[in-house]
């Protein structure tokens, strides 16, 4: 069998940002429930900045009461925000799976996730107290040389298999399912722990603030009025095995993976191309991988970040594939979340499932009047729209002129 007809299912699903703690919670904010956003919590880090947003009030593996036995005190101690978020994320998506760490004694599973700050800025104070001549603890230091958040994860769990970290921009977590699933395509693990994770950082809310891009009030993905993003933080992963070994532990899985695509603008560092050129290109690799057609997609979910040339860009991208009618819901769920920037894709891979299987999906939210300039109409806040099958794509625009595309089918049962 060719290794790009191997069907890839996705066997469980685990999420944490500030739309829930788990899966039930994030299909209840998708369903229309609040969620709040507001100031950067003082634990995560102090800011004079009035821009609000979307964060996990406290440590998420306790709020989640997912701590894993097999982890040493030690171990769980020296991990980073962005890695125990991550680690909340992979133990729910195992547990979905019908999985707990110790079943995967022996086994060859890959980890790969995606990450923009994640392992890196958490050092801060260290080198703050250092540069005014303090003599600081060399924890923080520590804990940066052990920030890569898939080896922390490989370490927890005491997995065996091949270990990476994606860091391209906005689109990380989507290239790391992508490229998880190519893994198990060529043989090169039995299970792939897959997707995105990210805390809140000072130094990404300056950087976005200094660029412009910040909303001083809740986002508003494809309203006339959006302003820009509000941050967020969060994980996601998802649990990817052959069909094949799904099938013979006799488990149902969530749904599968049936395309990924990925092509460069070449445009600008952190402007997409207006026409989204690259986003078109990633769009018709994934549908070709996939052997389907754009008339078999039922369901976009964007990128919808809520600054006017994202989603100018994406929108007019999206008219240029599938035609300018509007047939096909283009929603965002970035008012859910926030962007939650390396873990976005794979947070929005889970959102789009949800969606997929529930067999349908309602407006984005804050999303009251769609601009009419865009080319093509997203639903509206108040729409409600009834699908027209279980298959969707979840597209992702990265800084660099990034741009990411999986094409997603649910299992309907």
């Amino acid at each position: 069998m060719d290794d790009a007809a191997v069907a890839i299912a996705v066997g469980g699903m685990g999420c944490v940002s500030a739309a829930g703690l788990n899966l039930e919670e994030h299909g209840a904010a998708l369903a229309g429930g609040e969620v709040a956003c507001g100031p950067v919590p003082a634990e995560i880090y102090a800011t004079s900045l009035p821009f609000p947003v979307f964060s996990v009030a406290g440590d998420p593996l306790a709020l989640t009461g997912r701590l894993p036995e097999v982890a040493a005190a030690a171990e769980l101690t020296a991990l980073s925000r962005t890695s125990r978020l991550a680690l909340a994320a992979a133990l729910e998506a195992l547990a979905d799976a019908g999985l707990s760490p110790e079943m995967l004694r022996g086994r060859k599973v890959g980890v790969c996730l995606g990450t923009t700050v994640g392992c890196a800025f958490n050092d801060e104070d260290y080198y703050r107290a250092w540069r005014q001549g303090e003599r600081p603890p060399l924890a923080p230091v520590q804990r940066y040389l052990q920030g890569n958040v898939s080896i922390a994860l490989q370490a927890v769990l005491q997995l065996a298999g091949p270990a990476l970290v994606i860091t391209n921009a906005c689109a990380s977590g989507t290239d790391a399912i992508g490229v998880a699933a190519d893994w198990l395509r060529q043989g090169r693990c039995d299970l792939a722990i897959a997707g995105g994770a990210d805390a809140l950082s000072r130094i990404a809310g300056n950087g976005f603030t200094s660029l412009l891009l910040t909303d001083a009030a809740p986002c508003r993905p494809f309203d006339e009025s959006r302003q820009g993003l509000n941050l967020g933080e969060g994980a996601a992963v998802l649990l990817l095995e052959r069909e094949s070994a799904g099938a013979r532990q006799g488990r149902r899985p969530r749904g599968w993976i049936r395309g990924f695509g990925t092509a460069g603008d070449a445009w600008h560092p952190t402007a997409p191309h207006p026409q989204g050129i690259g986003l078109q290109r990633a769009i018709g690799v994934a549908l070709a991988g996939s052997d389907l057609r754009r008339q078999d997609i039922a369901l976009i979910n964007g990128h919808g970040t809520g600054t006017p040339a994202n989603d100018l860009a994406e929108t007019t991208a999206t008219a240029e594939v599938f035609g300018a009618d509007g047939r096909v819901p283009l929603v965002s769920t970035k008012a859910l979340t926030g962007h939650t920037l390396g873990a976005a894709g794979a947070v929005e891979a889970v959102f789009t499932l949800l969606a997929l299987q529930a067999g349908k999906t309602v407006g984005s939210r804050r999303c009251r009047r769609p601009d009419p300039a865009f080319p093509y109409r997203p639903l509206a806040e108040d729409e409600e729209r009834v699908l027209t099958g279980p298959i969707g794509i979840s597209q992702s625009l990265a800084f660099g002129g990034g741009n990411s595309c999986l094409v997603l089918e649910a299992a309907v049962w």
